[in-house]
């Protein structure tokens, strides 16, 4: 049984990090193009801004890469160093993107400022045409990405679809800055700079908003309530179960670990209470696929137990 679960549990696993890695080889190979493409675009078409956002879609690179290593690391099996699995490296990979994400606001800022106060000329008309191609490359990579990360709820991969998603903000805040600077003629040269500076703060701010959730699961913090409830409910579904008492579940990775207080016939004999702990077990694995242990500690059914408020609402949904 034991043997069966582990195999299960590795399969989800591989399954939910296979995706996320795919999702993120796509994004490391769109963002290499556009770096290049709006590297070149910026140098020849005189905009630092989009040389900026080129730095900007290099990064995208470097911490898709820094995702890709946190993925293959997490979907490894547990062993005897790591019982619970190797999990955590996901949102560690998070806070490292998180990191980056706002080292790169912070490189754009001071970038920005030295061409602010640096004269130069006007960017060229057609690295608009180049903008528009960005933010719509971008913004559809951010849809697929995220679509993918909310699927296997994995932290690395959500900040890395954002990640995309601030990479449009920069192209879309620039291409507003160099048509500024292109109508309004001598004088407006600066726009796209001013642009890109105020763009780095808005991803500065994705960046500290995308750090929560990766530092949470790293710290255990427990899941929605939404999970718990659901959680409550499957188990409640087994024969012999009275009413869960406490139910506390952590992330690790793209896997739950469950710990249950559940009440039973005090007068049960010991085999039957173990037997009703597997079948609750059994229950919530099968049940919730991303569920990878489950401990559970039997308790009798006391009358302090049973006026206890929680515990009552639950026996009263089963008498319904």
């Amino acid at each position: 049984m034991i043997k069966n679960e582990a195999i299960n549990s590795n399969k989800s696993v591989s399954v939910f990090a296979n995706k996320g890695i795919q999702t993120t080889l796509i994004g490391i190979i769109v963002s290499i193009i556009l770096a290049l493409i709006k590297g070149v675009a910026g140098v020849i078409g005189n905009s630092y801004a989009l040389i900026a956002d080129a730095i900007e879609s290099t990064s995208d690179v470097f911490t898709s890469i820094i995702v890709l290593i946190g993925l293959r690391i997490a979907k490894k099996p547990a062993d005897e160093d790591h019982p619970y699995g190797h999990g955590k490296a996901e949102p560690f990979a998070g806070v490292v993107v998180s990191i980056a994400l706002f080292a790169a606001a912070v490189i754009i800022i001071f970038q920005s400022i030295h061409e602010i106060l640096t004269p130069h000329h006007a960017p060229e008309s057609f690295t608009l045409i180049v903008l528009v191609m960005v933010v719509i490359v971008k913004e559809i990579l951010f849809r697929y990405v995220i679509k993918v990360g909310n699927s296997v709820e994995s932290v690395a991969v959500k900040n890395d679809a954002w990640h995309h998603r601030s990479d449009a903000i920069t192209s879309g805040a620039v291409f507003i800055g160099i048509s500024i600077a292109l109508l309004g003629g001598d004088g407006f040269e600066q726009a796209d700079d001013f642009a890109a500076l105020i763009a780095s703060f808005i991803i500065m701010f994705n960046a500290y908003r995308l750090m929560k959730p990766a530092l949470f699961e790293i710290m255990d913090t427990a899941p929605s309530p939404d999970i718990i409830k659901q959680v409550i409910e499957t188990a409640n579904l087994v024969d012999g179960v009275i009413a869960i008492d406490k139910c506390f579940a952590r992330k690790m990775g793209f896997e739950f670990y469950i710990d249950m207080h559940v009440i039973v016939d005090g007068n049960i004999s010991v085999f039957k209470g173990h037997d009703i702990s597997h079948q609750v077990k059994d229950k919530l694995i099968n049940s919730h696929p991303k569920i990878s242990g489950v401990l559970i500690h039997i308790e009798p059914a006391t009358d302090e137990r049973l006026k206890r408020i929680h515990i009552l609402e639950q026996t009263k949904r089963k008498i319904k």
